[in-house]
């Protein structure tokens, strides 16, 4: 995974050392950043993402550890660095008391400074993976993008070719159907280096939304005995996915436009606004535009996040990816290194099954007829009595022969008649395809 770059502040009233630290320190993940004082240190704070600060105990316009005390609140996922001359070691310790990193006495050794930089960043980006499980972050043993069909063929493609760009991207479809798999994608083909930060908008409480995703300074509402951050700042260099943003309130909806917009946002009870650099995706199973008619859902808010819309068909509209699906989840799922099959007879009742709850659905059928597969043997038995009984008119019932049939079809028109590649993307000789399209009737 590519390294984390990540900004130093240089708070001193020397300018000889705020030039040989700026030309020392940096490095090609590093960036130095300095200020000649308290007030012009607060304005930089403000304005740009800080994981390591330098701070001089002894500025024109600071005499104590008051400035200390304000950084803490300003940013307190940063750690603080004490810069300190030699008679100023026991407030260097009072201010580790008050939160500060560590502190180093001038003249300072720069190979020492430069690993006491870096080990601090390191305790940030510890504390933000942290934070980042607690949320819900990208999963790398999620579920990989799988299908043959020419709908997953198309979201690939979509998938390409917005990954790169920035722009809000909304995920629609069925529950199961895998939207967070689809996030993911994009997620990863951003080469975004920080994990994607993951949230679903059901799980939050309607009266702490809002706190959970700005954060909030301390003093902000009862109970805030301290300063928090939010989703937005934990998801700060990388990629925010909403799921179920439908499920949103109404006034977080328009303070979070604000935040598409602007690319700035206040924690609760803070005057000062923040700068974020954020990817945002989001996902939802309801019709948005009714909600918006419905007076549910902020209008702008929709068309801001619709910029670019992604919707997955169910299941049963994309049959043919079925058997790829099972193949998967057999592998993935099962135990003991035991090589499970599925009878004929048993993959029919999958091909004619509608899958209501779609992919999520399907795994939890295949988990249910690995405990019950005999010497690996998955037959109808295993199958859950939804699968074994009669359509009711809801769907196409399909033979595993005639899906084969069909996705053969599809690859051969793909590819212009051309059967040697047909041949290559279904994976068989060409022999073997040749043997198939007799069996099949096709010329």
């Amino acid at each position: 995974m590519k390294l984390e770059s990540y900004a130093v502040l240089v708070v001193d009233d020397e300018e000889t050392i705020r030039r040989l630290l700026q030309k020392e320190l940096a490095n090609s993940r590093r960036t130095i950043f300095t200020a000649k004082d308290g007030a012009s240190a607060l304005a930089q704070l403000r304005s740009h993402w800080f994981d390591v600060i330098l701070l001089d105990l002894r500025l024109p316009d600071v005499f104590d550890l008051s400035l200390l005390i304000q950084v803490r609140e300003s940013v307190p996922h940063a750690e603080v660095i004490m810069i300190t001359g030699h008679g100023d070691v026991d407030s260097a310790v009072e201010a580790m008391k008050m939160g500060a990193y560590d502190f180093i006495r001038k003249p300072f050794h720069l190979d020492r400074l430069d690993l006491l930089v870096e080990r601090a960043h390191q305790r940030v980006r510890l504390a933000r993976e942290n934070d980042r499980l607690r949320h819900g972050v990208d999963s790398e043993s999620s579920t990989p993008f799988i299908g043959h069909s020419r709908e997953i063929a198309n979201i690939q493609f979509l998938i390409d070719k917005v990954a790169p760009a920035r722009i809000p991207v909304l995920i629609t479809g069925d529950s199961g159907v895998g939207k967070d798999v689809v996030a993911t994608a994009i997620h990863r083909s951003s080469l975004l280096a920080n994990p994607m930060v993951v949230k679903n908008c059901a799980a939050l409480q309607k009266e702490l939304a809002r706190s959970e995703l700005f954060g909030y300074i301390r003093g902000a509402f009862t109970g805030a005995e301290s300063s928090r951050e939010g989703l937005l700042s934990f998801a700060h260099g990388s990629t925010l996915f909403l799921d179920e943003i439908g499920e949103l309130p109404l006034e977080v909806q328009a303070s979070l436009l604000r935040v598409l917009e602007t690319g700035q946002y206040r924690r609760l009870g803070e005057k000062e606004e923040r700068s974020v650099s954020i990817r945002f995706l989001f996902a939802t199973n309801r019709c948005l535009q009714e909600e918006v008619e419905e007076g549910r859902f902020n209008e702008a808010f929709f068309h801001r996040i619709n910029a670019f819309n992604i919707h997955i068909p169910p299941l049963r509209q994309r049959r043919e990816d079925i058997p790829l699906l099972v193949d998967y989840f057999l592998n993935t799922l099962g135990v003991n290194h035991i090589r499970y099959r599925v009878l004929s007879s048993a993959m029919d009742c999958m091909l004619r099954y509608n899958w209501p709850g779609n992919i999520r659905e399907l795994r939890n059928v295949i988990e249910r007829s690995i405990i019950l597969a005999e010497n690996g043997m998955i037959s109808e038995r295993c199958l859950p009595r939804e699968l074994l009984e009669p359509m009711d008119g809801g769907g196409e019932a399909l033979s595993l022969a005639s899906v084969e049939r069909q996705h053969i079809l599809k690859l051969l028109e793909a590819h212009s008649g051309n059967r040697q590649k047909t041949a290559e993307a279904l994976g068989i000789s060409r022999k073997t395809l040749y043997r198939k399209l007799q069996h099949y009737a096709i010329t």
